[in-house]
């Protein structure tokens, strides 16, 4: 595979490396993700992309040929924004660590991103590269920071490396996803941190802190 010319994205790429305008295509990208949020992929059109974004519709057009083109950038710079494994708190304890994780991520901006998955729903079952990159934006970066903090809780001697930890930091994000796209119950920090209690500290062989609360 060709590597993508600096200064272009993957997007780029697929529409034949027309240069971009970085700063207006953001803006036309996060309108994108806000009405994802809103409406979800089906009710989702280029004109109110548009008006969200203040652009024209033969700008968009020209960028981006279709409305999956649109989405599948628009979830692409949403994982950007995501702050990566370097950035995780040391607190020198697996739960102290996953605390401050999920203090660092503000309740309304996971909501925003589990509605986002809701609204792609429709599209991710039956469109296997909108539904990857949904996953690497938004399922993957939790499971990447838990294995992150479960294999820093190995080398400080916490925990043994005799656990199914690829298994376990999917727990969450799946419990997540379902409680928002099958329930619509809101995900919080309260709620993450009653599901590191009852379910992946006890899966690694730590005390279960509280019980969950719905």
């Amino acid at each position: 595979m060709q590597d993508t010319p600096q200064g272009h994205t993957e997007g780029d790429r697929r529409r034949g490396g027309r240069r971009r305008d970085p700063q207006r295509d953001a803006s036309i990208l996060e309108a994108t993700l806000d009405v994802l949020a809103e409406v979800g992929y089906a009710s989702m059109t280029m004109d109110l992309v548009a008006a969200r974004a203040r652009a024209g519709k033969a700008t968009m057009y020209r960028r981006w040929p279709s409305k999956e083109d649109l989405v599948l950038d628009a979830v692409t710079l949403l994982q950007s924004r995501e702050p990566g494994v370097s950035n995780l708190l040391d607190t020198g304890s697996l739960r102290g660590d996953f605390i401050a994780m999920t203090a660092d991520a503000p309740a309304a901006e996971q909501m925003y991103k589990l509605r986002i998955m809701r609204g792609l729903s429709a599209i991710t079952a039956a469109d296997p590269e909108v539904a990857r990159a949904v996953s690497s934006a938004i399922a993957d970066p939790w499971s990447d920071a838990t294995m992150a903090l479960l294999r820093r809780a190995v080398e400080r001697g916490e925990i043994a490396d005799r656990f199914d930890f690829h298994t376990i930091a999917l727990v969450v994000p799946s419990i997540c996803a379902y409680r928002t796209l099958v329930r619509g119950g809101d995900v919080n920090q309260k709620y993450l941190m009653s599901l590191i209690d009852a379910l992946v500290l006890p899966a690694v062989g730590l005390a279960p802190g509280p019980s969950p609360h719905s």
